[in-house]
């Protein structure tokens, strides 16, 4: 069955081409791409005859633009706002005023005749300069002639609204039975560097004329393509508006069009896949220098609708030029980005088809997903192929089989994916779909509006990875090996999937096959514009404001300008942070309560009222103002003295706001024993723009454990890591007794140590143990001998209820109003190792447990 269609010239006529990759060169992944001069089109007539023996044949449909003279006539939609005529020599229908004409007879002038006292001068005017840029004067480039009178006419579609196509969902995932069937076919084969004859995807002329015309530019300078590109394209206005680069507004486009599916994913019955207490994770491969994470990070965080600092990003992008630029993201807070470079984390190269480098950015992402992988992973990667655009495609294979490797080694169960792929004709390259197409739920190949339309960009896209495909990555993982085995010879793989398996999926080949001859059509169409545009410098495309204007307000995107961020003033910030104590900040100056052996029992009446956390270090208040303008305040000073701390170095989102202890964490005992400073967070007002100082004091620790997993970069050896306090209900305080120990301390003799053992397996050494009351007056939890649950008692109208009463929730203000402290001050010993005496006179471990048992026995 013959899918391929005809082109037989019932459309606009054969349109005109460029490079393959006529790349966006302010886009990630690839390095940028040179627009060379060339003759861009042929006449219809010669394309009809060259092609007379094909299986194609060609009409003669009218032209795309022509020149336009009495009586042209053009499309009205295309038709530039002005198109000047060529002057004309002096007459009396010249146009010329009866003033001039009068001079001009007064000093012999006779029209007809030529100027001069013999009349053998010039009888024409001088025309304008057609000179162009640095051109050498009076060079000529064919096919771009200069010339007023060309307009374009072609019929093309100027909107802003887009449909995604998905093809029909595959019958069922790969096997590895399959799987080995299939890798028979990879024993090397001659390396093939045309694509002119690969014609299984796309109807052959269709496929000649673009390849033709994809060489046209090779003689035309690359600023004025540049500039007639920039005219002539409806939509290039829009740009990166508020973000680094074109990259971001294309994914803010893909975004809106697939109903956010990857900023804020939801299951088929339309609840949130992230639930509260989750992060939303990310994977961004070959995507320096970060647009795609900008509008990511900026969308889940800042955007308007509403601020969520739940979110983040892992990158794995090729260092150097092609590095991520997380400094120029000024919509969005680099903070919740880490980037990764496979083997030697931070210090490695990022080379996404070295397999080892796979396998360690994997195993990293993997660590710090708690196992499941990411939500959805980009990759937006390319390269220059200057001078070998035609074979842009087989170029860029095997990173495009990488990026499909990484997205299939980390994206979990449900997770979606998007890719830049570049021509799409090789059985190679389409075998790559097909496994995509066997492993998701739906797929796409998808040319946004954001993407030029003279190019040959446009991404797949991918909804619901399927469960069971681990095979697909191995299948990758083997494929890719293979490449690097051969890529010292002269040898190469043809095919990733055999041929006869994609030509037996009809519904398969009949999408690609559309996509492709609908993409060779929009690019041509789309140089043919810019050939015009070259040739006219006057045309200018009259629909890109209004696009701009619609598309933002469609995709939800600021229109403002780009611009840096401001570091405000921290007396400021602190003051707007703090507003709802209207300029009452004194109990930030409060400190904990002591508890000694007398106030014990009567502060503590309810055990079920507080929650304890170990207290070990100096505290602090940080504000955070963005990036690495951290401040910091010991709360011993009125008004607040923000400072910056040498000894700590943290990265901190705008608008944060907490309270934390600097200590030192030990890893190891005796002279091979580590120190790292770590900053432990007791209670927050604000995160990352969230105000959470009112939330119950279990959630508001809920979210810092959350933050901290947002921001920490364990990469960046050179950053202070941020820890959330461990913290426990007052009735299981014997739990923190259970995690003490006696070490000897590095610098300390060989006098072993009180230390506290923490979750992630290291020490600091405890100063006490800090009560924090989470329920206010007249408020206490109580516990119900009938009911065998918890209760609220209101102690002033005695009454009970089941539910929380918001009056009861202790906010940051009342937590830290109402904090006691237990000091293990000299004299007071918590461990049977400890060589001291407990001092009778004071508070010691077996009066607090016994209160807490008694409580619980009563109770």
């Amino acid at each position: 069955m013959d899918r391929k269609r005809k082109y037989d010239g019932e459309s606009d006529g054969p349109p005109l081409s460029k490079k393959s990759n006529f790349n966006d060169g302010d886009d990630g992944g690839g390095g940028g791409v040179s627009f060379a001069p060339q003759q861009m089109f042929k006449s219809l007539s010669d394309a009809s005859t060259d092609s007379s023996d094909s299986s194609s044949s060609i009409g003669s449909p009218p032209p795309l633009f022509k020149p336009m003279g009495l009586g042209a006539s053009m499309a009205p939609s295309m038709a530039p706002s002005m198109a000047p005529s060529k002057p004309a020599a002096p007459s009396s229908s010249s146009g010329y005023s009866s003033a001039a004409q009068k001079m001009m007879a007064k000093m012999g002038y006779k029209e007809g005749a030529g100027l001069g006292k013999k009349g053998k001068g010039r009888v024409d005017i001088v025309e304008a300069s057609k000179q162009r840029g640095r051109r050498g004067l009076g060079l000529k480039t064919a096919g771009f002639e200069p010339s007023t009178e060309v307009v374009w006419a072609g019929d093309e579609k100027v909107s802003s609204e887009e449909t995604v196509e998905w093809m029909e969902p595959s019958q069922g995932i790969l096997t590895s039975a399959e799987i080995e069937e299939w890798k028979v076919l990879w024993d090397a084969q001659k390396q093939k560097l045309t694509i002119d004859d690969e014609t299984e995807f796309c109807d052959e002329t269709l496929l000649k004329i673009l390849l033709e015309q994809k060489s046209t530019f090779d003689r035309l300078d690359a600023e004025e393509m540049r500039q007639a590109r920039t005219r002539s394209n409806p939509y290039e206005t829009i740009r990166g508006g508020i973000f680094l680069n074109r990259a971001a507004m294309k994914m803010a486009n893909m975004d809106f069009l697939c109903d956010y599916m990857f900023t804020s994913p939801k299951h088929p019955d339309r609840t949130p896949v992230v639930k509260d207490n989750e992060l939303l994770y990310f994977a961004d491969v070959a995507a320096g220098p970060g647009g795609f994470s900008e509008y990511v990070v900026w969308r889940r965080t800042q955007s308007q609708t509403r601020r969520d600092f739940r979110v983040k990003g892992f990158g794995f992008t090729l260092k150097g030029s092609c590095d991520f630029k997380l400094e120029n993201f000024f919509s969005a807070s680099p903070e919740f980005f880490e980037p990764h470079y496979g083997v030697n984390g931070s210090d490695g190269d990022g080379d996404a088809t070295n397999s080892e480098n796979q396998s360690e950015f994997r195993r990293f992402v993997m660590e710090h997903t708690d196992g499941k992988g990411v939500h959805f992973v980009m990759a937006d990667g390319g390269f220059s192929v200057e001078g070998q655009e035609n074979i842009q495609e087989i170029l860029n294979k095997q990173l495009l089989l990488c990026q499909f490797l990484v997205a299939m080694s980390i994206v979990r169960e449900g997770g979606h994916f998007v890719c830049k792929t570049f021509d799409l004709f090789t059985p190679f390259s389409i075998g790559l779909i097909y496994v995509l197409y066997r492993s998701f739920e739906q797929v796409s190949l998808f040319k946004p509006v954001t993407s030029r339309p003279a190019n040959s960009e446009r991404y797949v896209i991918c909804k619901g990875r399927r469960s069971g495909t681990d095979p697909t990555h191995d299948f990758l993982y083997d494929l890719n090996v293979t490449l690097n085995m051969l890529k010292p010879s002269k040898q190469d793989v043809l095919e990733s999937v055999p041929l006869g398996v994609l030509q037996a999926d009809d519904a398969f080949m009949d999408y690609v096959i559309a996509q492709n001859e609908r993409q060779a059509e929009t690019q041509t169409q789309g140089l043919a514009k810019i050939q015009a545009y070259v040739q006219n410098s006057d045309l200018i495309e009259m629909e890109q404001k209004r696009m701009r204007d619609e598309c933002l307000a469609l995709w939800g995107i600021p229109g403002r300008s780009r611009a840096a961020p401001k570091v405000p003033d921290t007396a400021t910030k602190f003051s707007e942070l703090c507003q709802e104590d209207r300029g009452d900040c004194g109990y930030f100056c409060r400190i904990a309560m002591p508890l000694d052996k007398e106030n014990f029992a009567q502060k503590v009446k309810s055990v079920y009222d507080y929650r304890c956390t170990v207290s070990a270090g100096e505290r602090y208040f940080v504000l955070g103002v963005g990036r690495s303008n951290v401040f910091f305040w010991d709360g011993k000073h009125q008004p607040p003295r923000w400072r910056k701390l040498e000894k700590c170095k943290l990265r901190l989102p705008g608008d944060t706001l907490f309270e934390a202890e600097l200590l030192e964490e030990l890893k190891g005992e005796g002279s091979g024993q580590r120190r790292m400073l770590t900053a432990h967070i007791i209670d927050a007002m604000w995160l990352a723009g969230q105000d959470v100082h009112s939330l119950p004091y279990s959630e508001r620790v809920q979210r810092i454990s959350l933050f901290v997993k947002a921001v920490n970069r364990p990469t960046r050896s050179d950053l202070t890591p941020l820890r959330v306090k461990e913290v426990f209900r007052c009735q299981d305080v014997s739990e923190i007794m259970d995690r003490l120990v006696m070490l000897v301390v590095k610098g300390g003799g060989r006098q072993r140590r009180l230390c506290y053992r923490t979750d992630n397996g290291r020490h600091y050494m405890p100063q006490g143990i800090f009560f924090i009351k989470t329920c206010n007056d007249p408020w206490t939890v109580q516990w119900s001998r009938t009911q065998k649950r918890l209760y609220f008692f209101n102690m002033s109208n005695r009454n009970s209820v089941f539910e929380y009463p918001p009056e009861s929730i202790a906010s940051f203000k009342a937590c830290r109003i109402h904090r006691l402290l237990w000091a293990w001050e000299e004299g007071v010993k918590v461990h049977d190792q400890q060589e001291m005496r407990q001092d009778p006179s004071k508070l010691s471990k077996e009066m607090v447990l016994d209160h807490i048992k008694k409580q619980r026995v009563v109770l």
